[in-house]
């Protein structure tokens, strides 16, 4: 006699039964696996099963087209990122508008913390063979919440920088708005909003 398998189920529970299930009972696991090679999902408004959707899986070449996509991109960023041919130094900085909702005040705060706690003679003093004072290079990155970016004066963040020739200013997604707990008309404030940015500064030549 042939053996035969049947699909039982509740709106609480599914069971398989088999002539072997005495023998070896199925685990939770091994009874989704069977559902799913069945192909059977079991309608309980209707009390009939239906088929599965079934799904395509992505071509190798797919795969390593998206691959190859995908690290593209990520070497131009990184190209857009740096325009010097050598980079010497990355300070750091994040500056706060507390009051006044000031983007640009909260900027040139990053840039100034980026730079005020570092000294750098070397270019001057022409510790680097063949490269003079002149030949400093800036590029100037500021993480700034997307909703302000238009409101953000690049030559007022530029003039915080007493030397150098800035490659770029770049502006990205960044930064924060957050409250500061208090609204202080007599500083400017139309909120309670505090403002603020991400800098980092590239030093090269």
């Amino acid at each position: 006699m042939t053996p035969t398998s049947s699909l039982t189920t509740s709106p609480y529970h599914y069971k398989i039964t088999s002539p072997f299930s005495s023998l070896n009972p199925l685990t939770k696991p091994q009874l989704i696996s069977i559902t799913h090679l069945l192909r059977l999902h079991y309608n309980t408004k209707t009390n009939t099963p239906t088929k599965l959707a079934r799904f395509s899986r992505p071509s190798s070449n797919n795969i390593i087209a998206a691959a190859a996509a995908a690290a593209m991109a990520t070497s131009q960023a990184s190209d857009q990122t740096i325009k010097m041919d050598n980079l010497l130094f990355v300070e750091m900085g994040v500056g706060y508008d507390q009051h006044g909702q000031n983007i640009t005040s909260a900027a040139m705060r990053a840039c100034r913390d980026a730079i005020t706690s570092n000294s750098i003679p070397g270019f001057r003093r022409g510790s680097i063979p063949g490269v003079s004072f002149e030949q400093m290079k800036l590029q100037i990155k500021l993480g700034v919440p997307h909703s302000l970016q238009q409101s953000l004066d690049i030559e007022k963040v530029k003039s915080v920088f007493p030397y150098g020739k800035i490659l770029d200013v770049e502006v990205v997604d960044g930064g924060l708005i957050c409250s500061s707990g208090v609204h202080v008309e007599e500083m400017g404030d139309k909120n309670e909003d505090c403002y603020i940015v991400n800098a980092a500064v590239y030093v090269g030549y």
